[in-house]
Parts: C-alpha cells; sequence; structure tokens
C-alpha cells in the first residue's frame, strides 16, 4: 500500500485489527483453490451471511463483476456499508465457496446497495397464478399443466459460477428427484437471453447425462415472462457484464397449486424438502 497522505494513517490501524480477527468456520481443504478479491461492498446481510461485492476481476476464475459471497465472520458486518471497499480471499472448495481474511475501508455510498433479495415472497396457502414458459424441447408448458402432482421450483441459470449458488440447486433437487417420484421439479432460468432451450438441455444433460425431462422441466421465456414468476416468488436479479446478479429462491407447490413452503437462500437441504413432499401425500 502506497502512503499518499497522513490522513490515511487511520486505515493502517483498521487494517491491523482486521488482521488480527479469527478466521471463519470453514477449514479449506488442501486442495482447495485461494483467489484475491477487491472490491466495493454493494449490500451485506448478516442474517444469511452474505455480502454483496462488485469487485474487480479475480484473475484465473471471474471476470469483473457483482456477486453475492458468503462471510460468516461477522464481526466484520457492522463496517460493510455499501461503497467500503473490500479484499478477501475467495476460497472456493468442495462445491463450496466463502471468504476469508477480510480487510475493510469504510467509504459512504448512498446509492449503493441493490438486493437480489426482496421481503416479497407468497404465504403458504397462496395459489400460484398460472405462469406460462418454454422448456428445454422448446415447448410452451404452464404451471397448471402440472396439477394433480407437487412441483418443486427454483432458479437458476447455466453460466452461474459459483459451485453453491445454481449448481448447489441442481445437485439438490437431483438428490429429491431420485426419492420424490410422485413431484415434478422445475428450474427457472434468470437468463433468458443466453439460456435458450437448447442451452438449457444442454446444461441439464451435462449435469446428469440420464436427465429425466418427463420428471423434471427447465424453462425459460421473455423477459417480462421471466420476471413475472421470479417477482412473485420475491426474487430481484439484473444483469452485470456477461453473469447475472441473483438471490436464490425454492418453492414447493402442492397438488392443487398452492404454496407448501418457499426457502430463500442455499441452506437447505434436500431431506427437507422429500420431507414436506412425503407429507403430502
Amino acid at each position: 500500500m502506497i502512503i499518499r497522505s497522513l490522513k490515511l494513517l487511520p486505515l493502517l490501524f483498521l487494517f491491523a485489527f482486521v488482521a488480527c480477527q479469527p478466521k471463519a468456520s470453514q477449514q479449506a481443504s488442501p486442495g482447495a483453490q485461494k483467489y484475491e478479491l477487491k472490491g466495493k461492498v454493494v449490500a451485506a446481510d448478516k442474517a444469511n451471511s452474505k455480502v454483496t461485492i462488485a469487485h474487480e476481476e479475480i484473475k484465473g476464475y471471474m471476470e469483473a463483476m457483482t456477486m453475492p459471497f458468503t462471510l460468516t465472520e461477522d464481526w466484520i458486518y457492522s463496517e460493510l456499508t455499501p461503497g467500503a471497499q473490500i479484499q478477501a480471499t475467495l476460497i472456493v472448495d468442495k462445491g463450496m465457496s466463502w471468504l476469508e481474511n477480510p480487510t475493510v475501508t469504510k467509504v459512504s455510498d448512498p446509492i449503493a446497495g441493490q438486493s437480489e433479495e426482496s421481503n416479497i415472497e407468497p404465504k403458504v396457502g397462496d395459489e400460484v397464478p398460472d405462469f406460462k414458459l418454454t422448456n428445454q424441447d422448446g415447448k410452451r408448458i404452464s404451471l397448471k399443466q402440472f396439477r394433480g402432482k407437487p412441483v418443486v421450483l427454483t432458479f437458476i441459470y447455466t453460466r452461474c459460477p459459483l459451485p453453491d449458488y445454481c449448481p448447489l440447486m441442481t445437485s439438490n433437487l437431483q438428490a429429491v428427484q431420485k426419492v420424490a417420484a410422485n413431484a415434478h421439479m422445475l428450474s427457472i432460468t434468470v437468463d433468458p437471453a443466453f439460456d435458450t432451450p437448447k442451452v438449457l438441455r444442454d446444461y441439464a444433460l451435462r449435469m446428469d447425462a440420464k436427465h429425466n425431462f418427463k420428471q423434471w422441466d427447465y424453462a425459460t421465456g421473455s423477459a417480462d415472462e421471466i420476471k413475472q414468476v421470479a417477482a412473485y416468488f420475491g426474487l430481484n436479479y439484473w444483469p452485470e457484464n456477461d453473469q447475472i446478479i441473483h438471490g436464490l429462491r425454492t418453492a414447493i407447490i402442492n397438488a392443487e397449486g398452492k404454496v407448501v413452503k418457499t426457502y430463500r437462500g442455499n441452506d437447505w437441504k434436500p431431506e427437507e424438502i422429500v420431507k414436506e413432499l412425503q407429507s403430502l401425500k
């Protein structure tokens, strides 16, 4: 660091304070990938251990964009105001990713703070509108056509670079599908401009070469069609360079087309959904 003014000296004490704090509870394995991240805080969510950062290029891993990251070091959240500069080590390990060793320079930026999550979501028992989409075969589908069986619905996009976001949602639904033959899976892209039906089909087969399309549809649609579904479930998203910034929502819809439960984030486990589905029988 080059000190250009005595006014910056207090930052040295801030960095020293940061360096002495305990590390996150996760322990990286010997084969973990580690990358240096630098950027600006857009929003912070201590309750869910998430911080959204507009970061510079992460050399060897990701171009510059805005992304949410897991950060479990609770002590730092009081420093994570919109506009604050942050540096940290990004750990990518065994299908998970998180930040370690954060250092923060606080700078106020009142226009920052757009969040990929909203406080809006359907209530238990609400009837889901008959949203119309296009599946991986280019066929028009609607939620009403799945009446008579429960539906597990989630949001993904095929270019998602973080293993504990879209890829985790897909692997979780794979686990649910294996033991819930009575339910239909539905993955909806939030990147309709890129995720054409063919791209979605190829993605499904890349994730599982024996993918059962009779039980699990991947769906896209027009920009407005996708926004309507996402807004109903309280999910915000927006493009950033060649990526999409988004939260995570997964919902269970019963055979009558009514909301049973909505999950925020990526903390839910496949067995939780399987248990809910079994209770519907």
